[in-house]
Parts: structure tokens; C-alpha cells; sequence
């Protein structure tokens, strides 16, 4: 055998595409959900065109790809645009390739749709039907206006009581921003976490007191993870056995608290279609009907352009009260139909 031939015998395999994708989206800093969820589209879209190779496709079969979400999956407008954003990153970022008559490819309008908002007096009735670290967990989203990743990810260390808020590090788009703890929140909170301390102190013993640090850490850094500031406020109940390394404990899964949420909305009879971005929703909602400008409740949100806090201010009344109908002037009784009486 010649030396080029050992060579290519000896030589590690080329990594997959797939592979490849998640190594250029994480170069990115994109979240882990969003690494996902790109791996996902790219998967279904080679899946689509039967299991081609994306190198040997081009604008045409990514815009046939993106009108069969639309049209025959009728799939929600943000989720078509999520698909066709994984695959151009795909084309552009690992294939190094410009597809032709991507400028053809429309992207779908998001529909603007007014957003569920529960009363403090439903929020109050939801959270009586919640227990244990769902029950916190809801609470702490809908007292900071969390959404329901970011309450999960918080470490021990983004809790500030001294300054009464909460700091949110690596929300959506890679932001950070800093939340509202309010002082009715202290008590429980800290009982809570001097509940984890002693839990951590014991796994330490143990041998069992690491977490999944962040991918900013660096890796000279990794004796980090038994530090009592990287632990999670919502730590899950069992360990996570990586393929190589050490056991480590991640934060509570999302379904965990949405299951709950969802029982808790069902028993409490309020007759409204809440999830637990709901809390959310009715944060900044009443925020905006006890006066506060769209500004800050937009700074507290996170959000990057204040139209998209503007969706708050439909449902939020001004001072309180509902606006006055122009009808009110010129009825002062009830609204009557029909043909004017002669």
C-alpha cells in the first residue's frame, strides 16, 4: 500500500453534515434550542427531497420545500420562517454557498394576534393549584416577566436581593438584561436556595455536586462547576450520565412546569387557553395598566424594538379604565336598534 493510501486509510472520517451544522451554529453562540431546531429543518428538508444531498439542490427545491410547509402542513408563519432560516444558514454557512434565487423565496408575514392576559385575580387562582418548584417557578415569571427558558436557566449567582433583581443572562437573541426580583419574593426565595445550599453541600461529599456550565466558560475553568454561584436555582431531580465525564445535574425541563401549568389552568376554571408564557404576557400587560411607560416595561421585556412591546398596549387599559366609546355621548341610555320612531 502506498503512503498516500495509508495515509487516507488511517485518516479520521469527514465529519457529517449534520455535524458540521452544529459546530457552525454554535461558533455563532445561537442557543441550544436553536441549534436544534435548525438540525431539525435541515433533517426534514434532505428528508423531503429523498435524502439528496443539499449540495446538489438549489433555490428551487428549498422554495418547494417551504410551500409544502406552508400548503399542505399549513404550518404557522414564524415556524415557516424558522425552516427557511436553517436552510439558508445551512447554504451559507457551512456549504459556503449563495443558492441562486434566493431573493424568489417570500418570506411568510407573522400573524399579530392580541395575546391572552390573565387578571391578577385569575394569575392568583392559577398559582393556588401549582406545588413545589412549578408553583416558584410560575410565581418568579410572572413577578419578572421571565420567559419560562430563562426562568430555568438561572444560576444561584443571577439572583441579586440586595438590589431587588433578577440578571438574565443569554435570553433570546443572546441578550442580556437585568429583572424586577420584588421584595415579597425574598422570604421564599431564600429559603429555597438555603434549602439547595445544604442539598449541594451534601452531593459535594458525595462526589456529585457538578452542573452544566455555560459554553462561555472556559475550559481551564471547568472546577467551576462544583461552585455553589453555578448551581441552579431549578435544578432537576436526577443526574444527567453524559457519554464521557463526570455526572452532572441539569436545570428542571421545561415540560415538567408546563404540565403542571396546563393541570393548574384546567382546575382553576378561568376559562382561558394559558400557558405559562401567559405570565408573561399579563407582566407587561399590568405593568402598562398601573401607568408605566412602554419604554421600560420594553427594557424589563428584553425586547429589541418597542413594536413588539406595542402588542401589550391593546389589551392594557390607561389609568386603569377602559377607554370611553364615542357612544357614551350621544346614548345615555342603552343601544337601540331598529327604524327610527316616527
Amino acid at each position: 500500500m502506498s503512503e498516500e493510501n495509508r495515509a487516507k486509510a488511517t485518516a479520521p472520517p469527514a465529519p457529517r453534515l449534520l455535524d458540521r451544522l452544529r459546530d457552525a451554529i454554535r461558533t455563532k453562540r445561537y442557543s441550544p434550542r436553536t441549534t436544534e431546531a435548525y438540525v431539525s429543518w435541515v433533517r426534514r428538508f434532505i428528508l423531503f427531497h429523498g435524502k439528496r444531498h443539499p449540495d446538489t439542490m438549489g433555490g428551487g427545491e428549498v422554495k418547494a420545500f417551504v410551500t409544502y410547509l406552508a400548503v399542505s402542513r399549513r404550518v404557522a408563519p414564524t415556524t415557516q420562517n424558522q425552516a427557511l432560516a436553517a436552510i439558508l444558514f445551512l447554504y451559507r454557512h457551512v456549504l459556503s454557498r449563495d443558492i441562486e434565487k434566493v431573493t424568489d423565496l417570500i418570506r411568510a408575514k407573522p400573524q399579530t394576534r392580541v395575546p391572552v392576559v390573565l387578571s391578577p385575580e385569575e394569575v392568583s387562582r392559577v398559582l393556588q393549584y401549582l406545588r413545589g418548584l412549578p408553583r416558584l417557578a410560575a410565581t418568579l415569571m410572572y413577578a419578572s416577566g421571565l420567559r419560562l427558558s430563562e426562568c430555568l436557566q438561572l444560576r444561584v449567582q443571577d439572583v441579586d436581593f440586595e438590589r431587588s433583581e433578577i440578571v438574565v443572562r443569554g435570553g433570546k437573541g443572546q441578550k442580556d438584561r437585568r429583572a424586577l426580583l420584588p421584595p415579597v419574593l425574598d422570604a421564599t426565595l431564600r429559603a429555597h436556595l438555603a434549602m439547595l445550599q445544604e442539598q449541594h453541600q451534601a452531593q459535594s461529599k458525595e462526589g456529585f455536586g457538578e452542573v452544566f456550565l455555560p459554553d462561555t466558560v472556559n475550559w481551564r475553568q471547568a472546577h467551576e462547576a462544583t461552585e455553589w454561584r453555578w448551581q441552579w436555582v431549578f435544578p432537576a431531580s436526577r443526574l444527567h450520565v453524559p457519554a464521557e465525564g463526570a455526572m452532572r445535574r441539569h436545570h428542571l425541563h421545561e415540560t415538567a412546569v408546563q404540565r403542571a401549568f396546563t393541570l393548574a389552568v384546567l382546575r382553576s376554571r378561568i376559562g382561558k387557553n394559558a400557558t405559562c408564557h401567559t405570565l408573561r404576557h399579563s407582566f407587561a400587560t399590568h405593568l402598562l395598566d398601573a401607568g408605566y411607560d412602554i419604554r421600560t416595561v420594553q427594557q424589563l421585556l428584553g425586547h429589541r424594538n418597542v413594536s413588539t412591546t406595542m402588542i401589550y398596549a391593546h389589551p392594557a387599559r390607561r389609568g386603569g379604565a377602559l377607554p370611553i366609546s364615542p357612544l357614551e355621548s350621544i346614548a345615555p341610555g342603552p343601544a337601540r336598534t331598529g327604524r327610527p320612531q316616527s
